[in-house]
């Protein structure tokens, strides 16, 4: 056997810690001899609290003994009563299963009277049954007479009897049967389409009906709402839907008025898409519109429940009605006009107090929340389609305007001037105020449009400046074949010089933002082409009158005092007083051009190795020549108004020192200096200078053109070629007899 401190090991480590907490706590107060004293009173003391905590464990352990005795007491009267239950339900048990064969009895009985109140509720509604037909034609004379809200009532009646009889079938799941119900109620649906026909042609033509018999109006709505009411109820049951529910008669209220608005505005199938046709199109519509919608916001809200928000209906279907309207329109194929009046009618006046902005409609009418009439696709399409109109329009007056400007240049009479004497023509006033006109109507749509029409009228402005280039190349080739013809070619080509210069300067006014006025690089280079086209046309009939003189240089006659310079100054001089018609820049790029002209031609005409000088004496005569023309020309065009930091007249004065050198050995440096000052100086043209003095030899000629070898020059950006644009002749091969073959 175990011992007790086996079998309680918890009770034996608390009393080791009870005693060992008594040693400690009577080993802290007896440590002192005069403690021992009162051991007495602290024996007395413990001995009457162990007392007591032996009392209080006695009696809890007494209460929790008893509390065990009285649980036991009750499970034993509890078992005794589960088992006098038990007893009781098999007795219960064996008299049910005695009485099973009596309750059969009970069922026949109930099937019985299931029976019975089938039949009663038969008997109940023969009466009606049998009056059917009789209330089918009642109703339908009803409905003939308009009696609408009466022949609803009945028709109402005779379906909830039908939907009744056929919910009581659905329910005894006698589907057979309905058949025959259905076929005994047929003419219900007769009288339903005949309810609902009248009720779509009163809906049909309520706008009309609200200000002349808003009863009739108001009848067919309280039928709708009624009708609504019964389909709201039978799809709450959701137990059985009888045939032809729900009827949703007030989607059906919606759909056949926008119809009607729809139908007899915006099917116009044979409208007039031209000009006045389609203007008073757009004007009936915008009569009729505003009209209708005074009808709708004054009368028709009346006579409508609050829900069905009719205005707000009515809005919507005229806006989608003209945004279908206008798309159907825009597939036809219009002309500007049209177009025109379209966007303006569509962005403009619908918006306008005129119509949708009427002060009569606001603020209970909004169509700022359905969109823009055209969408942002169709709006760009339609201002493209319009500018291509515009564009034919703008070539087709281009090109009838270059047509007579080109007539008037062979007109026997000069060009008309301004005040300042300058030569123009009406082109520039005609084609600005053209394609200004144009920019400025589309500025009354959008700014988009606006930038297209400002695009188009630039490009359009380039092709005509080019257009305008080949006439004048084609009056040009006119006036080779016969110089007489035009008479008056000089002044219109400075006329033209003029209106390219209005033209240029009126470019920027077209843009309408002052910000943004800036001529497009191709439409620049195209007034340069032109300008520079009719430059080189007049200087080309300045060359003409210049190259008999030219032909004559150099000679002996011209060495010996010629009046040769002072007739080719005169030809300058009537030129330069033709070209004081023109305007200033203009004017001075043409004397610039003129003298560049005068000095390549004077220079070619002394490299064409026509002459050779013989002797020191003729090179002095040389000299001294190109002295006296080189300054009678330089006088003559600084006094034309040429500065003479704008003349190449100094390249005759540098050949001049070319030939004047009177040691050829020093003409290398000499050369060095002449060629860096003209860059496009060649080996060719050097040489043929030095023919000209007649003096030089091989082994100097050698020396200078291997001094140009070893020198090779660059072209300056700003440098104006001289002498790169004169050929020298080819020499002749030696040893051939005349011009013929070599022999």
């Amino acid at each position: 056997a175990s011992s007790p401190d086996e079998e309680w090991p918890e009770a034996e480590k608390a009393e080791k810690l009870a005693r060992g907490a008594a040693l400690k706590w009577a080993s802290g107060v007896f440590y002192r001899p005069e403690k021992l004293e009162g051991l007495g009173q602290y024996r007395s003391r413990e001995t009457q609290r162990n007392s007591s905590i032996q009392s209080r464990l006695k009696s809890t352990v007494q209460s929790y003994l008893e509390g065990v005795s009285a649980g036991l007491e009750q499970l034993r009267s509890a078992a005794q009563e589960v088992q006098s239950v038990c007893q009781d339900l098999g007795a219960a048990r064996w008299a049910l299963l005695d009485s099973a064969d009596r309750f059969q009895g009970f069922q026949q009985m109930r099937a019985l009277m299931a029976e019975h109140v089938q039949l009663a509720s038969v008997v109940q509604v023969l009466p009606q049954l049998f009056s059917v037909h009789e209330v089918f034609s009642h109703t339908l004379q009803l409905l003939r007479g308009q009696h609408l809200l009466e022949a609803h009532a009945e028709l109402m009646m005779m379906e909830h009897l039908r939907d009744d009889i056929l919910s009581q079938l659905h329910l005894r799941g006698l589907s057979s049967a309905q058949a025959t119900v259905l076929s005994y109620f047929g003419g219900l649906q007769e009288l339903n389409d005949s309810l609902a026909k009248q009720l779509w042609d009163i809906v049909g033509s309520s706008l009309r009906l609200v200000r002349e018999d808003p009863v009739l109006f108001v009848t067919a709505v309280r039928i709708i709402e009624r009708e609504e009411k019964i389909d709201d109820i039978l799809l709450l049951e959701a137990t059985f839907l009888p045939p032809g529910r729900p009827k949703g008669w007030r989607q059906k209220f919606y759909n056949v008025l926008q119809e009607a608005i729809t139908g007899a505005h915006f099917h116009a199938a044979c409208m007039d898409a031209e000009g006045p046709g389609l203007a008073r199109h757009l004007a009936v519509l915008q009569k009729d519109i505003v009209s209708e919608l005074h009808v709708v916001k004054d009368l028709m809200v009346q006579c409508v429940p609050a829900h069905y928000n009719i205005l707000r209906i009515c809005t919507a279907t005229y806006h989608q009605g003209l945004a279908s309207h206008l798309q159907d329109i825009l597939r036809e194929d219009l002309d500007k006009q049209a177009l025109f009046l379209l966007l303006e009618w569509a962005l403009r006046v619908y918006h306008s107090p005129e119509m949708m902005g009427h002060p009569d409609l606001l603020p209970e009418v909004d169509i700022s929340a359905l969109g823009p009439l055209m969408s942002p696709e169709l709006l760009d399409q339609t201002e493209r389609k319009y500018v291509v109109k515009v564009k034919a329009s703008v070539l087709e007056w281009m090109q009838r305007t270059l047509e007579v400007e080109f007539k008037e240049w062979f007109r026997e009479e000069e060009p008309e001037t301004d005040h300042q004497g300058f030569f123009q023509s009406a082109l520039p006033v005609i084609v600005m105020q053209m394609l200004n006109e144009n920019i400025q109507v589309a500025s009354l749509i959008t700014d988009s449009l606006q930038q297209k029409v400002y695009n188009m009228a630039l490009e359009e402005l380039e092709a005509f400046l080019g257009r305008l280039r080949e006439a004048l190349v084609q009056c040009g080739k006119e006036h080779q074949k016969d110089r007489t013809t035009p008479k008056y070619y000089v002044s219109y080509l400075l006329a033209m010089l003029n209106n390219n210069l209005t033209l240029g300067s009126s470019v920027a006014s077209l843009h309408p933002n002052t910000a943004h006025r800036e001529v497009p690089a191709s439409l620049r280079a195209a007034l340069d082409r032109m300008q520079k086209k009719a430059c080189q046309l007049l200087l080309e009939e300045l060359l003409l009158d210049l190259q008999p003189l030219c032909l004559q240089l150099p000679s002996r006659k011209w060495l010996s005092g010629s009046q040769l310079v002072s007739s080719m100054c005169e030809v300058i001089d009537k030129y330069a007083k033709d070209f004081s018609h023109v305007r200033k820049p203009v004017f001075t790029l043409l004397l610039m051009e003129s003298e560049l002209l005068v000095t390549s031609q004077y220079l070619r005409a002394l490299m064409q190795k026509k002459m050779v000088c013989k002797s020191e004496e003729e090179r002095g005569q040389l000299c001294d020549r190109l002295l006296q023309d080189a300054t009678q020309l330089r006088e003559l065009f600084s006094g034309l108004g040429l500065d003479r930091s704008q003349q190449s007249l100094e390249a005759v004065f540098a050949l001049r020192e070319l030939i004047c050198l009177k040691d050829p050995a020093l003409l290398s440096l000499e050369v060095l200096g002449f060629i860096t000052k003209y860059p496009d100086v060649s080996d060719e043209h050097v040489s043929t200078l030095l023919d000209l003095r007649g003096d030089v030899s091989k082994e100097v000629r050698h020396m200078v053109l291997e001094m140009m070898a070893q020198h090779p020059q660059v072209l300056p950006e700003s440098y104006r070629p001289i002498f790169s644009t004169i050929l020298i002749p080819a020499p002749e091969l030696p040893f051939c007899l005349r011009k013929g073959k070599c022999a």
